[in-house]
């Protein structure tokens, strides 16, 4: 039956229709009406071949889906509002390492070209996990198109995508930073340093992203580690190890900061760049990867694991 599916949806118009409304309403019915473990088992299962166990959870991510269900604070909120979270950053470690600001709104109304500056930025919202639009030439952007896509952006609850409780309650905005660019038009690497009770465990650095995609594991002495972390298809995982970078000068500063920002939670994964020399915050993750990247081999699962302790 589900060859002859697949068959129909690929193969016909009449298929592709009715089977891909079909599709759209049981994807919506899960979104919506699923709870929140049984939503959460289902697409462990489904990304990491196996069902999780949540009631004694041993693995690293057995337990970050288990803080997903149970570690849940207004602070947790805050932290994932890219627009509220510049507060906290400014309080825990200084206004310096925030990227300046140069749009906010709640209102779609607003973004059009007079409310922004001639150089270089990224807009995105404050309330999701995606990334944003680069903008390096206001004169060449249709504003009536962003407009309708950062429409649809806003009226998204991302928590429903994935059942992060953090992001259920974060009220929708715009915002616009000044894009990290140099001379040259490079954009700096993204340092994602990934804290465990407010100490650096790892520090993961995605290269060649629009091109050919690595992804890279260090220690706090910048050393390369032998294991992925990874989304995985046709049993192989998207991102091994790439080209060796150098260490970013600020690295010990990096570190500093990073234990700073996640103090007080039992795992963040701190985001920083490196630009003119200065370090910038980016953002924080409560679930890397949702809770559902293969850490290979899975010595490495269990050996964070180890390091996690629940209140349970």
């Amino acid at each position: 039956m589900k060859k002859l599916l697949k068959y129909l949806y690929l193969n016909t118009i009449a298929g592709k229709f009715i089977i891909g409304i079909g599709i759209k309403l049981h994807h919506q019915y899960r979104i919506y009406f699923v709870g929140e473990e049984k939503f959460i088992r289902e697409r462990f299962k489904k990304r990491v071949g196996v069902l999780p166990n949540l009631e004694n959870p041993l693995s690293f991510n057995e337990k970050i889906n288990w803080l997903k269900l149970n570690d849940r604070t207004p602070l947790h909120t805050t932290c994932a509002d890219k627009y509220a979270v510049r507060e906290y950053v400014k309080e825990k470690v200084g206004e310096k390492y925030l990227i300046p600001l140069v749009f906010q709104s709640y209102n779609i109304k607003d973004l059009l070209p007079d409310n922004l500056p001639d150089f270089p930025f990224i807009i995105k919202t404050n309330h999701d996990s995606s990334g944003g639009v680069i903008v390096k030439n206001k004169e060449a952007i249709n504003w009536k198109k962003l407009q309708k896509k950062f429409k649809k952006l806003l009226r998204i609850n991302y928590y429903y995508q994935s059942k992060e409780w953090q992001y259920k309650n974060i009220k929708p905005c715009i915002i616009a930073e000044k894009l990290l660019i140099s001379e040259k038009g490079v954009i700096p690497f993204d340092y994602k340093l990934h804290c465990i009770h407010g100490k650096v465990i790892v520090i993961q650095v995605d290269i060649d992203r629009y091109t050919n995609h690595r992804r890279n594991l260090y220690s706090t002495d910048w050393k390369l580690q032998p294991f992925t972390w990874s989304a995985w298809r046709n049993n192989e995982p998207l991102w091994v190890n790439g080209r060796e970078i150098d260490p970013p000068s600020n690295l010990k500063e990096m570190i500093q900061i990073a234990e700073k920002l996640s103090q007080g939670f039992a795992y963040a994964r701190i985001d920083l760049y490196e630009h003119d020399n200065k370090v910038y915050f980016g953002e924080i993750t409560f679930h890397h990867g949702s809770g559902y990247e293969i850490l290979y081999p899975k010595i490495w699962d269990k050996k964070f694991g180890d390091m996690l302790t629940l209140r349970i």
